[in-house]
Protein backbone atom coordinates (compact mmCIF):
# COMPACT_ATOMS: atom_id res chain seq x y z
CA UNK A 1 0.00 0.00 0.00
CA UNK A 2 1.51 3.84 -1.56
CA UNK A 3 2.21 6.28 0.98
CA UNK A 4 -0.53 8.32 -0.92
CA UNK A 5 -2.83 5.61 -1.35
CA UNK A 6 -6.63 6.23 -0.37
CA UNK A 7 -6.66 2.88 1.25
CA UNK A 8 -3.90 3.93 3.66
CA UNK A 9 -5.38 7.09 4.58
CA UNK A 10 -8.82 5.48 5.34
CA UNK A 11 -7.26 2.90 7.31
CA UNK A 12 -5.94 5.51 9.36
CA UNK A 13 -8.67 7.12 9.79
CA UNK A 14 -10.63 4.64 10.72
CA UNK A 15 -7.87 3.70 13.68
CA UNK A 16 -8.41 6.89 15.11
CA UNK A 17 -12.21 6.55 14.74
CA UNK A 18 -12.10 3.52 16.52
CA UNK A 19 -9.27 4.53 19.15
CA UNK A 20 -11.63 7.79 19.97
CA UNK A 21 -14.61 5.49 21.02
CA UNK A 22 -12.37 2.87 22.84
CA UNK A 23 -10.99 5.45 24.99
CA UNK A 24 -14.76 7.11 25.83
CA UNK A 25 -16.06 3.25 26.63
CA UNK A 26 -12.67 2.30 28.57
CA UNK A 27 -12.64 5.63 30.57
CA UNK A 28 -14.83 4.18 33.52
CA UNK A 29 -12.75 1.02 33.61
CA UNK A 30 -9.39 3.16 34.26
CA UNK A 31 -10.63 5.61 36.71
CA UNK A 32 -8.46 3.90 39.10
CA UNK A 33 -5.04 5.38 40.49
CA UNK A 34 -2.83 2.63 40.22
CA UNK A 35 -0.37 2.32 37.90
CA UNK A 36 -1.69 -0.23 35.62
CA UNK A 37 -5.54 2.50 35.44
CA UNK A 38 -2.40 5.28 34.74
CA UNK A 39 -0.55 3.48 31.98
CA UNK A 40 -3.89 2.13 30.09
CA UNK A 41 -5.35 5.88 30.17
CA UNK A 42 -1.87 7.12 29.01
CA UNK A 43 -1.40 4.49 26.24
CA UNK A 44 -5.00 5.03 25.01
CA UNK A 45 -4.48 8.77 24.52
CA UNK A 46 -1.02 8.80 22.83
CA UNK A 47 -2.11 5.94 20.63
CA UNK A 48 -4.93 8.36 19.74
CA UNK A 49 -2.85 11.20 18.68
CA UNK A 50 -0.64 9.08 17.17
CA UNK A 51 -3.52 7.81 14.95
CA UNK A 52 -5.30 11.24 14.74
CA UNK A 53 -1.67 13.02 13.64
CA UNK A 54 -1.07 10.44 11.38
CA UNK A 55 -4.34 10.79 9.34
CA UNK A 56 -4.17 14.45 9.12
CA UNK A 57 0.13 13.92 7.82
CA UNK A 58 -1.59 11.31 5.22
CA UNK A 59 -4.12 13.98 3.61
CA UNK A 60 -1.70 16.86 4.03
CA UNK A 61 0.97 14.82 2.03
CA UNK A 62 -1.86 13.81 -0.13
CA UNK A 63 -2.75 17.38 -0.78
CA UNK A 64 0.55 18.78 -1.00
CA UNK A 65 2.72 15.28 -2.50
CA UNK A 66 5.70 16.15 0.13
CA UNK A 67 6.82 12.33 0.00
CA UNK A 68 6.26 10.23 -3.30
CA UNK A 69 6.86 7.07 -1.29
CA UNK A 70 7.29 5.36 2.14
CA UNK A 71 11.28 5.01 1.23
CA UNK A 72 11.14 8.70 0.74
CA UNK A 73 9.44 9.89 4.07
CA UNK A 74 12.11 7.56 5.87
CA UNK A 75 15.12 8.90 3.93
CA UNK A 76 15.99 5.77 2.55
CA UNK A 77 16.25 6.83 -0.89
CA UNK A 78 20.39 7.12 -1.25
CA UNK A 79 20.43 6.68 -5.42
CA UNK A 80 23.80 9.62 -5.42
CA UNK A 81 23.08 9.54 -9.42
CA UNK A 82 25.38 7.00 -10.79
CA UNK A 83 26.30 7.24 -14.69
CA UNK A 84 25.13 4.38 -17.39
CA UNK A 85 25.83 4.18 -20.63
CA UNK A 86 23.21 1.83 -22.85
CA UNK A 87 24.58 0.83 -26.30
CA UNK A 88 21.28 1.63 -27.87
CA UNK A 89 22.77 3.62 -30.28
CA UNK A 90 20.56 6.62 -30.10
CA UNK A 91 22.16 10.04 -30.58
CA UNK A 92 21.45 11.20 -27.45
CA UNK A 93 22.10 8.57 -24.36
CA UNK A 94 22.02 11.92 -21.60
CA UNK A 95 17.89 11.65 -22.24
CA UNK A 96 15.60 8.68 -21.62
CA UNK A 97 11.42 8.63 -22.37
CA UNK A 98 10.53 6.31 -19.84
CA UNK A 99 6.63 7.22 -20.21
CA UNK A 100 3.77 9.50 -21.46
CA UNK A 101 0.98 10.74 -19.67
CA UNK A 102 -2.17 13.30 -20.65
CA UNK A 103 -2.17 16.94 -19.08
CA UNK A 104 -4.03 16.93 -15.90
CA UNK A 105 -7.34 19.63 -15.73
CA UNK A 106 -7.20 20.23 -19.47
CA UNK A 107 -10.47 19.26 -21.49
CA UNK A 108 -9.45 16.83 -24.09
CA UNK A 109 -6.15 16.06 -22.60
CA UNK A 110 -5.66 12.01 -23.21
CA UNK A 111 -5.25 13.99 -27.35
CA UNK A 112 -1.84 15.15 -27.56
CA UNK A 113 -3.28 17.76 -29.77
CA UNK A 114 -5.69 18.72 -27.61
CA UNK A 115 -4.46 19.17 -24.25
CA UNK A 116 -0.74 18.54 -24.87
CA UNK A 117 1.13 15.67 -23.26
CA UNK A 118 3.30 15.38 -20.35
CA UNK A 119 6.43 13.15 -20.61
CA UNK A 120 8.37 11.23 -18.07
CA UNK A 121 12.21 11.44 -18.04
CA UNK A 122 15.34 10.39 -16.97
CA UNK A 123 18.38 12.74 -17.43
CA UNK A 124 21.80 11.73 -16.89
CA UNK A 125 24.11 14.95 -16.15
CA UNK A 126 27.30 14.29 -19.31
CA UNK A 127 29.56 16.85 -16.80
CA UNK A 128 27.95 16.49 -13.38
CA UNK A 129 27.26 12.89 -13.68
CA UNK A 130 23.61 13.07 -12.13
CA UNK A 131 21.15 11.32 -12.71
CA UNK A 132 17.59 12.36 -11.97
CA UNK A 133 13.81 11.46 -13.07
CA UNK A 134 11.90 14.89 -14.46
CA UNK A 135 8.52 15.43 -16.08
CA UNK A 136 8.25 17.27 -19.58
CA UNK A 137 5.36 19.00 -20.97
CA UNK A 138 4.85 19.04 -24.65
CA UNK A 139 2.58 21.62 -25.85
CA UNK A 140 -0.25 20.40 -28.46
CA UNK A 141 1.46 23.21 -31.29
CA UNK A 142 4.49 20.83 -30.36
CA UNK A 143 2.41 18.35 -32.76
CA UNK A 144 0.97 20.56 -34.53
CA UNK A 145 3.91 22.41 -35.85
CA UNK A 146 6.56 19.80 -36.36
CA UNK A 147 9.38 22.03 -37.50
CA UNK A 148 8.91 24.58 -34.79
CA UNK A 149 10.99 25.34 -31.66
CA UNK A 150 9.75 26.36 -28.78
CA UNK A 151 11.20 28.40 -25.79
CA UNK A 152 11.57 26.33 -22.86
CA UNK A 153 11.42 26.93 -18.64
CA UNK A 154 12.82 24.41 -15.92
CA UNK A 155 10.57 24.30 -13.57
CA UNK A 156 12.14 23.43 -9.81
CA UNK A 157 10.09 22.35 -6.76
CA UNK A 158 10.94 23.11 -2.89
CA UNK A 159 12.61 20.87 -0.81
CA UNK A 160 11.65 18.13 -0.03
CA UNK A 161 9.01 18.21 -2.52
CA UNK A 162 8.31 15.37 -5.75
CA UNK A 163 8.09 16.54 -9.03
CA UNK A 164 4.58 15.36 -8.97
CA UNK A 165 3.76 18.65 -7.15
CA UNK A 166 4.18 20.61 -10.36
CA UNK A 167 2.27 18.60 -12.26
CA UNK A 168 -0.83 18.20 -9.87
CA UNK A 169 -0.61 20.41 -6.72
CA UNK A 170 0.63 23.51 -8.49
CA UNK A 171 -0.65 22.56 -12.35
CA UNK A 172 2.40 24.26 -14.56
CA UNK A 173 0.96 22.31 -17.44
CA UNK A 174 -2.70 23.38 -17.29
CA UNK A 175 -1.55 26.75 -15.96
CA UNK A 176 0.46 27.31 -19.20
CA UNK A 177 -1.66 25.43 -21.52
CA UNK A 178 -4.25 27.83 -20.47
CA UNK A 179 -2.79 30.83 -20.56
CA UNK A 180 -1.36 29.72 -23.94
CA UNK A 181 -5.56 28.95 -25.26
CA UNK A 182 -5.81 32.72 -23.81
CA UNK A 183 -3.71 34.04 -25.86
CA UNK A 184 -1.75 35.36 -23.22
CA UNK A 185 1.39 33.66 -23.50
CA UNK A 186 2.83 31.52 -26.16
CA UNK A 187 3.23 27.86 -26.25
CA UNK A 188 6.41 26.41 -24.19
CA UNK A 189 8.08 23.38 -23.27
CA UNK A 190 8.41 22.70 -19.36
CA UNK A 191 10.90 20.79 -17.95
CA UNK A 192 9.85 19.72 -14.33
CA UNK A 193 11.87 18.62 -11.44
CA UNK A 194 12.62 18.52 -7.78
CA UNK A 195 16.06 20.15 -6.53
CA UNK A 196 16.77 16.64 -4.98
CA UNK A 197 18.92 15.47 -7.11
CA UNK A 198 21.61 13.66 -4.88
CA UNK A 199 18.80 12.06 -2.72
CA UNK A 200 18.53 12.72 0.25
CA UNK A 201 20.55 15.64 0.84
CA UNK A 202 19.31 18.88 0.25
CA UNK A 203 22.26 20.65 -2.31
CA UNK A 204 20.55 23.98 -2.75
CA UNK A 205 21.48 23.96 -6.25
CA UNK A 206 25.51 24.30 -5.30
CA UNK A 207 28.55 22.76 -6.67
CA UNK A 208 29.43 20.65 -3.47
CA UNK A 209 33.16 20.54 -3.30
CA UNK A 210 34.07 17.23 -3.79
CA UNK A 211 30.37 16.08 -4.05
CA UNK A 212 27.07 16.78 -6.03
CA UNK A 213 27.55 19.40 -8.97
CA UNK A 214 24.35 20.00 -8.59
CA UNK A 215 24.61 23.48 -10.35
CA UNK A 216 26.61 22.33 -13.33
CA UNK A 217 23.71 19.42 -13.50
CA UNK A 218 21.01 22.69 -13.78
CA UNK A 219 22.39 24.96 -15.57
CA UNK A 220 24.32 23.41 -18.50
CA UNK A 221 23.95 18.81 -18.15
CA UNK A 222 20.07 19.69 -17.74
CA UNK A 223 19.83 22.34 -21.43
CA UNK A 224 22.13 20.23 -23.17
CA UNK A 225 20.07 17.16 -22.38
CA UNK A 226 16.62 18.35 -23.22
CA UNK A 227 17.67 20.31 -26.19
CA UNK A 228 19.30 17.49 -27.53
CA UNK A 229 16.06 15.32 -27.90
CA UNK A 230 13.47 18.20 -28.21
CA UNK A 231 12.52 20.80 -30.36
CA UNK A 232 14.12 23.45 -28.15
CA UNK A 233 15.92 27.04 -28.61
CA UNK A 234 19.52 26.95 -28.18
CA UNK A 235 20.14 30.48 -27.77
CA UNK A 236 20.00 32.34 -23.98
CA UNK A 237 16.81 34.08 -24.73
CA UNK A 238 15.13 30.87 -25.52
CA UNK A 239 15.24 29.52 -22.01
CA UNK A 240 14.30 30.38 -18.48
CA UNK A 241 13.77 29.08 -15.15
CA UNK A 242 11.34 29.40 -12.23
CA UNK A 243 10.72 27.73 -9.04
CA UNK A 244 9.01 27.77 -5.19
CA UNK A 245 10.67 27.92 -2.03
CA UNK A 246 14.43 26.27 -2.32
CA UNK A 247 13.37 25.60 -6.07
CA UNK A 248 12.84 29.10 -6.29
CA UNK A 249 16.37 30.20 -4.72
CA UNK A 250 17.90 27.66 -7.00
CA UNK A 251 16.05 29.09 -10.25
CA UNK A 252 17.20 33.07 -9.07
CA UNK A 253 21.21 31.75 -8.61
CA UNK A 254 21.03 29.89 -11.59
CA UNK A 255 19.66 32.75 -13.92
CA UNK A 256 21.88 35.39 -12.32
CA UNK A 257 25.22 33.05 -12.35
CA UNK A 258 24.01 31.70 -16.14
CA UNK A 259 22.77 34.52 -18.29
CA UNK A 260 24.91 33.28 -21.31
CA UNK A 261 22.29 30.38 -21.13
CA UNK A 262 19.13 31.86 -19.13
CA UNK A 263 17.13 34.90 -20.19
CA UNK A 264 15.25 35.60 -17.29
CA UNK A 265 14.44 33.78 -13.81
CA UNK A 266 11.25 33.69 -11.51
CA UNK A 267 11.56 32.92 -7.19
CA UNK A 268 8.50 32.00 -5.63
CA UNK A 269 8.85 32.75 -1.64
CA UNK A 270 12.69 32.10 -2.61
CA UNK A 271 15.54 32.78 -0.09
CA UNK A 272 18.63 34.54 -0.82
CA UNK A 273 21.34 32.11 0.46
CA UNK A 274 21.70 28.52 1.25
CA UNK A 275 21.45 27.66 4.36
CA UNK A 276 23.24 24.55 6.56
CA UNK A 277 21.26 22.35 8.15
CA UNK A 278 21.24 18.93 9.02
CA UNK A 279 19.45 18.85 5.48
CA UNK A 280 22.60 20.30 3.54
CA UNK A 281 25.08 19.39 5.51
CA UNK A 282 28.71 21.24 4.70
CA UNK A 283 27.68 22.43 1.41
CA UNK A 284 30.90 24.79 0.87
CA UNK A 285 33.69 22.24 2.51
CA UNK A 286 35.52 25.94 3.61
CA UNK A 287 35.71 27.00 -0.16
CA UNK A 288 35.03 30.51 0.75
CA UNK A 289 34.44 31.25 -3.20
CA UNK A 290 31.52 28.18 -3.28
CA UNK A 291 29.87 30.39 0.05
CA UNK A 292 29.84 34.01 -1.40
CA UNK A 293 29.01 33.21 -4.86
CA UNK A 294 25.45 31.19 -2.61
CA UNK A 295 24.74 33.94 -1.40
CA UNK A 296 22.53 36.37 -4.35
CA UNK A 297 22.77 39.52 -2.08
CA UNK A 298 26.42 38.92 -2.63
CA UNK A 299 26.64 38.31 -6.19
CA UNK A 300 24.34 41.63 -6.74
CA UNK A 301 27.16 43.73 -4.59
CA UNK A 302 30.00 42.51 -6.35
CA UNK A 303 29.79 40.39 -9.63
CA UNK A 304 29.51 42.92 -12.58
CA UNK A 305 25.32 42.75 -13.81
CA UNK A 306 23.81 40.23 -15.92
CA UNK A 307 21.69 40.90 -18.99
CA UNK A 308 18.98 39.14 -17.41
CA UNK A 309 15.68 39.14 -16.18
CA UNK A 310 14.69 38.33 -12.53
CA UNK A 311 11.54 38.29 -10.85
CA UNK A 312 11.20 37.98 -6.96
CA UNK A 313 7.65 37.20 -5.37
CA UNK A 314 6.60 37.67 -1.69
CA UNK A 315 3.63 38.50 0.67
CA UNK A 316 3.24 41.50 3.39
CA UNK A 317 1.75 39.25 5.59
CA UNK A 318 2.63 35.23 5.37
CA UNK A 319 6.20 35.19 4.26
CA UNK A 320 8.86 35.45 6.50
CA UNK A 321 11.67 36.53 3.07
CA UNK A 322 9.34 39.72 2.61
CA UNK A 323 12.37 42.13 3.98
CA UNK A 324 14.98 40.20 2.41
CA UNK A 325 12.92 40.49 -0.80
CA UNK A 326 12.65 44.30 -1.31
CA UNK A 327 16.70 44.25 -0.49
CA UNK A 328 17.30 41.73 -2.84
CA UNK A 329 14.83 44.04 -5.53
CA UNK A 330 16.82 47.32 -4.44
CA UNK A 331 20.10 45.75 -5.36
CA UNK A 332 19.46 45.25 -8.99
CA UNK A 333 21.47 46.96 -11.84
CA UNK A 334 21.15 47.76 -15.27
CA UNK A 335 21.58 45.57 -17.34
CA UNK A 336 19.75 43.23 -15.09
CA UNK A 337 16.02 43.85 -14.59
CA UNK A 338 13.96 43.40 -11.49
CA UNK A 339 10.40 42.56 -11.13
CA UNK A 340 8.26 41.31 -8.38
CA UNK A 341 5.18 39.99 -6.83
CA UNK A 342 3.58 41.12 -3.48
CA UNK A 343 0.27 40.07 -1.99
CA UNK A 344 -0.81 41.91 0.78
CA UNK A 345 -1.34 38.54 2.28
CA UNK A 346 -0.25 34.26 1.98
CA UNK A 347 1.53 31.88 4.04
CA UNK A 348 4.30 29.35 2.31
CA UNK A 349 1.95 27.02 0.62
CA UNK A 350 0.34 25.83 -2.31
CA UNK A 351 -2.33 28.06 -1.90
CA UNK A 352 -0.24 31.05 -2.33
CA UNK A 353 1.88 29.70 -5.17
CA UNK A 354 -1.06 28.97 -7.30
CA UNK A 355 -1.83 32.88 -6.98
CA UNK A 356 1.59 33.33 -8.53
CA UNK A 357 2.40 31.30 -11.09
CA UNK A 358 -0.27 32.40 -13.99
CA UNK A 359 1.27 36.44 -13.47
CA UNK A 360 4.66 34.44 -13.31
CA UNK A 361 4.55 32.26 -16.12
CA UNK A 362 2.88 35.22 -18.78
CA UNK A 363 6.03 37.36 -17.53
CA UNK A 364 8.40 34.42 -17.97
CA UNK A 365 7.29 34.57 -21.54
CA UNK A 366 7.25 37.29 -22.56
CA UNK A 367 11.01 37.27 -21.65
CA UNK A 368 11.66 34.74 -24.09
CA UNK A 369 12.18 34.32 -27.58
CA UNK A 370 13.48 31.77 -30.50
CA UNK A 371 14.84 32.20 -33.56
Amino acid sequence: MGLKSNLVLALAALLAVLLFFGTVWLWPRLAGRDWRAVAGRVLLLAATQLTLFATVGLAANRSFEFYASWADLFGQEQDMGVVEEHDTGAANRSLKVLGTQPVAGVAGGSIRTVGGQIQRIEVTGAKSGIRTPAYVYLPPEYFEEPRRTFPTAVVITGYPGTAENLLNGLRYPATVHEQARRGKMQPMILVMLRPTVAPPRDTECVDVPHGPQTETFFAKDLPDAVAGHYRTGTEPGAWGVIGNSTGGYCALKIALKHPDRFAAGAGLSADYRAPLDDATGDLFQGDERVRRESDLMWLLDHRPPPKVALLATSSKEGEGNYADTLRFLDKGRAPTRMFSIVLDSGGHNFNTWRREIPPAMVWLGARLSVK
